[in-house]
């Protein structure tokens, strides 16, 4: 087996990529990882300098991870501002730095991608390994893998990475039959709540259009970003994603790609966009040209549980913070990352720190579990 790093998922057979998870999770396939690049969504001008870790057998692609060196924080969403700021008090320096995710993605999935016929843990370790030396000979301050499944999470720890956790609020499919079924879970007040929401965006005049990665056409990814890109302008910067990346991947990733499109009279008024497979929605951006009582409720949360059990998708993952998300069903869920510190002062500073914050994090999922609007724990879950 021979290790590799590459500057561009374009020097990757994408067959050989998307066998490793791609097929599995949208945001790991080598089309959307092209899109970035060839939408300049990523690129060293950006501050995501692309920097795919790669083993290869005879057979071809064997394991991989997808990093990027990094000169800023920005679009990561676990946030280590504070620790770049300690080391700059102290004449230090934290940038470059390596992180392992998913480009403006906080979205849980695999990040050492392995292929099925090998031993998944003995790669993992030798990924874990090659990104440390790398990190050694590159003058790099550290690296930060961000939004881990499981196997990750625990092959990181195994190496020694410091673990960091966060809560985030998903939505489980329990096999529900249909949207009242899954209201009939709910307490009568919340039920009654979610209820009246929905009818007053009917009420509004307001229907949805779901529309699939092919049936999106130019025009109606116009309106689509215009949308996005107009709630983004409200909190003072540019979207993170060209109206060019939207095109490509409309072309390039078929179903993929999802969105909801609402519809007053026959003038579209506002949009969620979301990425799926059959294992997980993850919501992503939405936009409106006015306001409508509940339509962001709406787009967002009750259209996509109801996409989730019409399609049997089995979980809903959208975005995020959002306490608002609760009450409508979504339950807080915690999401691991894992830091590679070199310099040992810090290092010690930081785990430090990440027992605290854990202990903080781990109480607030357990206080907000106690406002699932649930009448009893859904099927199969015991109550937290």
């Amino acid at each position: 087996m021979k290790s590799a790093v590459h500057k561009s998922i374009d020097e990757l057979n994408a067959r050989e990529w998307n066998a490793l998870g791609g097929d599995h999770n949208p945001f790991l396939r080598h089309e959307f990882f092209a899109a970035l690049e060839h939408t300049h969504c990523i690129g060293s001008d950006t501050g995501w300098d692309p920097c795919y870790f790669t083993v290869k057998d005879g057979k071809g692609l064997a394991a991989a991870v997808p990093a990027f060196r990094k000169m800023h924080s920005y679009g990561e969403f676990v946030f280590d501002f504070a620790w770049a700021q300690a080391y700059s008090r102290l004449g230090q320096r934290y940038y470059p730095k390596l992180t392992v995710a998913v480009p403006f993605t906080p979205a849980t999935g695999p990040r050492l991608l392995v292929r099925p016929d090998l031993d998944r843990p003995a790669l993992a370790k030798r990924l874990l390994a090659d990104i440390e030396a790398y990190t050694t000979s590159h003058s790099i301050s550290s690296v930060h893998a961000l939004f881990l499944d499981e196997p990750a999470h625990a092959a990181c720890e195994a190496a020694g990475w410091l673990i960091r956790r966060d809560c985030q609020f998903h939505w489980t499919n329990h096999h529900y039959p249909d949207f009242d079924a899954y209201l009939d879970t709910f307490t009568a007040q919340k039920r009654k709540k979610t209820k009246r929401e929905r009818r007053r965006v009917a009420e509004a005049g307001i229907h949805f259009q779901t529309r699939l990665g092919p049936e999106l056409d130019e025009r109606a990814l116009d309106c689509v970003y215009g949308f996005h890109r107009d709630t983004f302008l409200r909190h003072g910067h540019e979207p993170y994603l060209t109206r060019a990346f939207f095109s490509e991947v409309a072309r390039t990733m078929g179903d993929a790609l999802m969105v909801k499109i609402a519809v007053h009279g026959t003038t579209p008024v506002a949009a969620a966009i979301f990425f799926w497979s059959k294992q997980a929605l993850f919501g992503r951006y939405w936009g409106a040209a006015a306001d409508f009582n509940s339509l962001h409720f709406e787009a967002c949360y009750h259209q996509g549980i109801e996409f989730c059990i019409e399609q049997g998708v089995a979980r809903f993952e959208p975005g995020t913070q959002g306490e608002h998300k609760v009450s409508r069903g979504f339950e807080p869920t915690i999401t691991w990352s894992a830091h590679y510190i070199l310099n040992r002062r810090f290092r010690q500073a930081i785990e430090d720190y990440l027992v605290r914050e854990g202990a903080s994090v781990d109480a607030y999922a357990e206080e907000v579990q106690n406002h699932v609007p649930f009448k009893q724990a859904p099927p199969g879950e015991d109550c937290a």
